[in-house]
């Protein structure tokens, strides 16, 4: 398949490295506003970004906002430039807003959610509003206090773009930000286009489903820890169930990706978040984000996130230690400087479903039951059960039985959303 697009401030070469100032210079001076042609494979999972030619005519003299992050690109790669380039010169993926731009597109501003624009800020970080250093455009923080945005920052707009790669778990916070989005279009008359992405974890649900008295940023609807949609199918979710409150509708487009089952395999080309490293890390994210709620590390400030667990306490575990330290992903991780004695799941199975033995484990081995929780964990689970029923001495599989009620109810509902096979 061949997709038009137009490459423009992109930060990485054909080795996956940072492009240079200059080489940067020469595509915005030279190739600025024209259309470069981008192989794509055909049986490869494509999303709706990189379909250029099926939604720009729909921005062409509007007024553009973009919910987007560091995930919101465009493909480039065999991009060829110019046939003087070696592959070391070709670009591989190009920022929405630099494509935008390039287009003739008129962005008003951009909103960012947790981990900021660029996506390099800790989780839970408050994002501070301010100017792209590399466009000049307005960035206003939907992460923080402000997590809805105001009726004045949408006076000006007609159509607001949505395009943030999600990884498919309810605590997600990306969802959320979803949510408040909507919420605000709805209140406000605003269209929303969502540029919908392939789930790397739509393969599965899993895991018990929030009440109500439990919502959170962290967790803002009634559906499974695993909810198995793409962030387009959700966000018609959404909306067909009345989430957004006082009969709120979106006026709600998609944009669908192509060559993409809920089966389908998916690697993120971007990191979603800094400490969501890889494959492996996003695949096991929903299984080990509980320790979160506990006295135990998933290896913030280490370059092994979401791959490992462990704890100065559990000396039980005498196979693997790691000693996280502050690094770009986790400015103050937990136990920083101690030596944390847990497992190591680089090399784990893919999972496809939501691994409870980890937790149920770790719990076995602490030597303080009533310091291993705290408040957090409930609103990651959405539930006190789950708590109760580690404390109980519950298997993971005694524990995933008393879910299957509800997820029969969550598949019903999901089933009238769903874009994909």
């Amino acid at each position: 398949m061949v997709v038009g697009m137009t490459s423009c401030n992109s930060k990485t070469n054909g080795n996956n490295t940072a492009t240079s100032p200059q080489e940067e210079k020469f595509v915005l001076e030279k190739y600025q506003g024209q259309r470069l042609l981008v192989e794509t494979n055909d049986n490869e999972p494509i999303p709706a970004a990189y379909l250029l030619g099926e939604w720009i005519e729909k921005l062409k003299g509007k007024r553009i906002a973009l919910v987007g992050n560091q995930t919101s690109v465009v493909k480039t790669e065999d991009t060829v430039i110019s046939k003087e380039w070696d592959t070391r010169d070709k670009l591989r993926y190009a920022h929405l807003v630099d494509t935008l731009l390039a287009h003739g597109i008129d962005i008003k501003r951009v909103f960012a959610p947790e981990h900021g624009f660029r996506g390099t800020e800790d989780a839970g970080a408050s994002i501070k509003d301010g100017l792209d250093e590399q466009t000049g455009i307005p960035i206003i923080s939907l992460y923080g206090k402000n997590k809805k945005p105001f009726k004045e920052q949408l006076e000006d707009v007609d159509i607001v773009l949505f395009d943030i790669q999600d990884v498919g778990a309810r605590f997600y916070t990306y969802i959320s930000t979803l949510h408040y989005v909507m919420q605000a279009w709805a209140e406000y008359d605003s269209k929303l286009i969502i540029l919908d992405r392939p789930n790397p974890n739509g393969h599965y649900i899993d895991g018990p489903i929030l009440e109500k008295k439990h919502q959170s940023f962290v967790g803002m609807h009634p559906v499974p820890v695993v909810h198995g949609m793409t962030i387009g199918e959700y966000a018609m979710m959404i909306n067909g169930e009345n989430w957004l409150g006082n009969n709120l509708k979106t006026d709600l487009e998609i944009i669908k990706c192509k060559n993409y089952t809920h089966a389908t395999p998916y690697s993120i080309p971007i990191n979603p978040s800094p400490n969501l490293p890889n494959d492996q890390a996003i695949n096991l994210y929903p299984s080990l984000c509980f320790f979160e709620g506990t006295e135990v590390s998933v290896g913030r400030g280490t370059e092994m996130q979401f791959q490992v667990y462990g704890s100065p306490s559990l000396g039980k575990y005498t196979g693997f230690s790691f000693t996280p330290t502050p690094n770009e992903g986790s400015k103050r991780p937990p136990f920083n400087g101690k030596k944390c004695f847990g497992v190591d799941l680089r090399d784990y199975k893919k999972l496809d479903h939501l691994e409870l033995d980890f937790l149920v484990d770790a719990f076995a081995k602490a030597p303080s039951k009533q310091n291993f929780f705290n408040p957090f964990f409930t609103k990651l689970a959405g539930t006190t059960l789950l708590q109760a029923q580690i404390e109980k001495g519950m298997s993971a599989q005694e524990i995933a039985a008393t879910w299957e009620k509800g997820l029969e109810n969550y598949r019903k509902i999901r089933s009238k959303y769903l874009l994909y096979e």
